[in-house]
């Protein structure tokens, strides 16, 4: 049922960090979107039974947690670390036994985005995997929601903004929210374009390029997957836990 206009919530896009001033005093709830890969591999995470991950925006802070015996990965332009046992790819949570487990991760994109975000009511992680799990929710909260691309380094990135496109189509035609910002416009009909095939859209992305020497086409493949993990990580005192409704 389509509510008045008046009564209706907004649902927004920030194509990046570096935009995330403009936006963030309207919005009860902040999405953050990074695609490839940090986002996926939270929510792969916490599927898979990771208790708690804890984002950090340093290399220094992940040493820190590193040398007190944490868990942690570190990934800085789509590689590992030097010095850590991984980085942000989901397959890692999904062939090892991290049941119960706390986990440190920093990334290029994903955690910058979380600490921007932290100051926002609630922030909830989202991306193509978790996608109508996290709308139907986002649906009953009825509340702002603005989506926060990671994007690259405080530039555009495809994958995160038709991500970002799609949950704005789902609220939208929930009949209980609404778009007034272009940015939302645009990346809903971008999502539009894209969904019927997301890996042959985004063959000329600049994140495929650059990922593609890393030899991770299997990550690519499983993060552009719609809803195949039906969970959503919520942050919390600092840390992600899994929401339980």
């Amino acid at each position: 049922m389509y509510l008045p206009e008046e009564d209706r919530k907004l649902i927004e896009v920030c194509y990046t960090p570096a935009q995330f001033e403009l936006y963030k005093e309207s919005f009860d709830i902040v999405v953050v979107v990074d695609v490839l890969r940090a986002t996926s591999a939270m929510t792969t995470a916490m599927h898979f039974g990771v208790e708690k991950i804890i984002p950090v925006a340093t290399i220094e802070e992940a040493k820190e947690y590193q040398a007190q015996g944490f868990i942690v990965g570190a990934e800085r332009d789509g590689a590992v670390v030097e010095g850590f046992d991984f980085g942000n790819s989901p397959y890692v949570y999904i062939e090892r036994d991290m049941q119960g487990k706390t986990v440190v991760m920093t990334t290029t994109n994903g955690t910058k985005a979380i600490h921007l975000a932290s100051t926002a009511n609630t922030v909830v992680i989202g991306c193509l995997n978790n996608l109508q799990v996290l709308c139907d929710w986002l649906i009953k909260q009825h509340k702002n929601t603005l989506v926060l691309a990671s994007g690259w380094k405080d530039k555009v990135n495809l994958e995160d903004t038709i991500c970002g496109g799609a949950i704005a189509k789902i609220l939208i035609n929930s009949g209980k929210f609404i778009a007034k910002e272009d940015s939302t416009v645009a990346a809903k009909f971008l999502f539009e374009s894209a969904e019927q095939n997301l890996w042959k859209f985004l063959r000329a992305s600049s994140h495929r390029k650059r990922l593609a020497h890393l030899k991770i086409q299997k990550d690519v493949i499983y993060c552009l997957k719609l809803n195949t993990v039906p969970c959503i990580p919520i942050l919390k005192d600092g840390a992600l836990v899994k929401l339980n409704e």
